[in-house]
């Protein structure tokens, strides 16, 4: 799985598929995890606050590429706070899908208040659990996780998940998780950082 994927999973690891956080802050990490996506795949920086896209090519996944499309066709705009927000409007449904596509979640559509209302409730949920069992097993293993594993986790903590990973955790998985997310290389640090910050400015002015 993608590390947006991964984050979606952690964030919704429920029966129901009912999210942990709120949806802004749930939007704010999955954002951040798609552009991590496009960093990883090299096709974009972080740094000054900026997003520069440094490799137009298409990426392997179809969300990765039209994310990409968006940085390219809007290339006024290169903020990383502006691209957080934008992205964070659509990066649930967007990231719900790809599972969905995947066979991993199941779309359910439900009537509320007049309105539809779209979930997406694991098929398998062991699968579902998998990511944050697997994360909290790479902190307590001697041998440090790889880059991919390191910018996840900074997302988790970013967007106030890390009991998630912790919850059952020892001493070694909270004292390398301290030690982790400062060592990333500079755009995925620098984007863990806006993440944390576009989180925690929507908490300060209670997001709607």
């Amino acid at each position: 799985m993608l590390i947006a994927d991964e984050f979606f999973l952690i964030a919704h690891n429920d029966s129901r598929g009912k999210a942990k956080l709120h949806p802004t802050a749930t939007g704010l990490g999955l954002a951040g995890a798609l552009l991590g996506e496009l960093v990883l795949f090299g096709q974009i920086t972080v740094s000054g606050g900026l997003v520069t896209v440094v490799d137009r090519r298409p990426p392997p996944d179809a969300l990765a590429h039209t994310v990409l499309d968006q940085l390219v066709g809007e290339s006024q705009h290169q903020s990383v706070r502006t691209w957080l927000s934008f992205l964070a409007q659509t990066a649930t449904t967007s990231v719900g899908e790809r599972l969905a596509r995947a066979g991993v979640l199941r779309r359910q559509e439900s009537w509320r208040l007049l309105r539809t209302s779209v979930s997406y409730v694991p098929i398998d949920l062991n699968v579902v659990a998998w990511p944050a069992t697997r994360l909290r097993a790479l902190l307590e293993r001697p041998d440090p996780p790889g880059v991919p594993d390191a910018a996840l986790l900074g997302l988790v903590c970013a967007a106030g998940l890390s009991r998630e990973v912790l919850w059952s955790a020892g001493p070694r998985a909270h004292h390398r998780l301290g030690v982790l997310i400062p060592a990333l290389p500079a755009p995925l640090r620098e984007l863990v950082a806006h993440t944390e910050a576009a989180v925690g400015a929507a908490v300060l002015r209670g997001v709607p």
